[in-house]
């Protein structure tokens, strides 16, 4: 059985895709591509795709990530391709390596997220970004199950930055963008909760909802500060091709592309 990782998007309007509808289209993607899933055991069998750290209904991403199982071996690169194509524009598969290494989970420690603030003044953002980064701790709450839940938001934000907005953006009115490294932790601080904090501390409220983009997921180097890339380590623990994969590629009719 071989494992593979790939890396995909949610862009544009289907940022509003929920995790759920995802998981649909990805296995109709599965069936139409003929890939030769692997699945569980039971009454009810389904593909054996393993989902890590999805985001929010509503923001878009650039760095999502799964596993899937399949009974024969494949070429990642040609498997990408295949998906990719029978996913809808915004759900777009962007990086496929075979698995090698262990825990890919334990290796999403934090996110790299932007937020752009539109009708926000960048120097009011900045004023309000220092007060939330010189706070000790800056309670928010949540509404949850079990009623609203405080927690602090400040202790999970490794950076928060405010950055000039671009110079090529149409329009005159403000804008604001906010750059942020939030660590993985229990309860899960999202972006949202880091502009609940700014509201708490600065007052800043956005007259719109923030557009809200994850940019990159994966170890956080504590050393650095920065999130490093999750599939880095199958890539370099994989000197050359699976050996089943070679073969393949080796007896194939010259032209062959599919997976």
């Amino acid at each position: 059985m071989q494992r593979i990782r790939l890396r995909y998007t949610k862009r544009g309007r289907l940022r509003f895709t929920s995790h759920r509808d995802f998981q649909r289209a990805f296995e109709r993607a599965l069936r139409r591509s003929e890939v030769p899933m692997a699945y569980s055991a039971g009454f009810t069998p389904h593909p054996k795709v393993s989902y890590a750290n999805a985001a929010p209904t509503g923001t878009g991403s650039e760095a999502e990530f799964l596993e899937i199982a399949l009974t024969e071996a494949r070429d990642p690169d040609l498997l990408r391709e295949l998906l990719d194509s029978s996913l809808p524009d915004g759900l777009d598969i962007t990086d496929a390596v075979e698995a090698r290494t262990s825990g890919l989970a334990e290796r999403l420690t934090a996110s790299v997220w932007e937020m752009r603030l539109d009708g926000v003044d960048p120097d009011e953002a900045r004023r309000a970004v220092d007060a939330f980064n010189a706070a000790e701790a800056v309670e928010v709450q949540r509404k949850a199950k079990n009623g609203i839940r405080t927690f602090d938001a400040r202790a999970a934000v490794a950076d928060l930055q405010a950055l000039d907005p671009p110079a090529d953006r149409p329009g005159d009115k403000p804008c604001a963008i906010l750059r942020l490294v939030v660590r993985h932790v229990t309860p899960a601080v999202r972006p949202d909760d880091v502009l609940s904090g700014l509201r708490a501390v600065a007052d800043l409220a956005p007259p719109v909802p923030a557009a809200v983009t994850r940019l990159a997921q994966g170890l956080f180097d504590e050393e650095s500060g920065t999130v490093t890339d999750p599939l880095a380590p199958d890539r370099e623990a994989a000197p050359t091709a699976h050996p089943a994969v070679a073969a393949a590629v080796a007896t194939a009719p010259e032209g062959a592309g599919s997976a």
